[in-house]
């Protein structure tokens, strides 16, 4: 028997005037674990497929591939000996169609350092809309990778300080291991203006509206929500509205959707107060055949990202026009 769906923010009416649906699947998510060798990427891909477009494309990938008769999984189409060839075909039919935002997982972690611990947290935080920060998290990560032993550390520090359920915190002290590890890395790049900008005070503080259930802090380890926001930005182009319908995820919840619907309506480019993200349907990806397409897209971008575009870090596309 399956569970009810949880989460997503459906639209209380049908959205009017210029909207896109859109379906969406992630791959390489593993909640707070960002620091795990194995899985350095995040890919949250999204197709504008119909439902019929997308049963005719697995069909056809089904007639020349032995695949299950129910659900396509990225793991089966990238390990299969016959896997390149279906691959070409499957990214030529995507074209146009299609668009992948791609996360490094460590990039994620420094622009959460700068947004929320130097900038008052917003749910834009991590995405287009800080834009004026995001020099500053590169050059910091740039200049991390470098330290070697130190930068591992100092991102550990951060994850283990800010980790929200309680069964995972990390208890007392854990502010002063943070500003160990940072004083440590700056002995490696002792220039770096964000390191010495850290205040403990204002660190401290957000430590605690974040032990508090303070909901107007974006979850500091999710790197989800900026991705569903990029992906979101990028199919509206600032004239449109976008309704997503989207494998469930628990860290989707109605709540933290408001928060970054509203966050999108002060900078995504609409009328005053109309945001970008119309709303948002769970589904399950057995249900769909859209979003098991963007599922092969999403783990075919996360171990293979040279295959759909540019470097990571970027995001990606295979449409151009929205």
């Amino acid at each position: 028997m399956r569970l009810p769906l949880q989460g997503g923010l459906p639209p209380a009416a049908a959205p009017t005037g210029d909207v896109v649906e859109i379906a969406c699947d992630e791959s390489g998510f593993s909640g707070t674990n960002l620091l795990d060798p194995a899985t350095p990427l995040v890919s949250h891909a999204s197709v504008d497929l119909t439902v019929e477009e997308a049963t005719r494309l697995l069909a056809s990938l089904r007639s020349g591939f032995p695949w299950s008769a129910h659900e396509f999984k990225s793991r089966q189409f990238l390990r299969r000996p016959e896997a390149a060839d279906a691959r070409e075909w499957f990214l030529a039919a995507l074209r146009g169609r299609a668009h992948v935002h791609l996360v490094d997982k460590q990039v994620f972690l420094v622009t959460r350092v700068v947004d929320l611990l130097l900038d008052e947290p917003s749910y834009a935080a991590g995405t287009r809309l800080a834009g004026a920060r995001r020099a500053d998290a590169l050059a910091l990560h740039r200049a991390g990778r470098a330290a070697g032993p130190a930068w591992d550390a100092f991102l550990a520090a951060f994850v283990e300080m800010l980790r929200t359920k309680r069964r995972d915190r990390s208890g007392g002290g854990s502010v002063d291991r943070f500003f160990a590890a940072r004083d440590a890395l700056l002995r490696h790049v002792p220039t770096d203006a964000m390191l010495h900008a850290l205040d403990r005070v204002r660190v401290a503080d957000v430590q605690a509206r974040l032990y508090a259930e303070d909901r107007s802090i974006p979850p500091p380890l999710e790197p989800l929500l900026p991705a569903l926001a990029e992906t979101v930005l990028f199919w509206s182009g600032g004239r449109r509205r976008v309704l997503v319908t989207h494998d469930e995820q628990s860290a989707l919840t109605a709540d933290r959707l408001r928060r970054l619907q509203r966050a999108l309506a002060e900078g995504g480019g609409l009328p005053a107060g109309e945001s970008p993200l119309a709303g948002l349907v769970m589904t399950d990806s057995r249900d769909d055949p859209r979003v098991q397409v963007a599922d092969l897209l999403a783990g075919v971008a996360r171990r293979m990202p040279g295959s759909v575009g540019d470097a990571p870090r970027r995001p990606l596309g295979t449409r151009t026009q929205p």
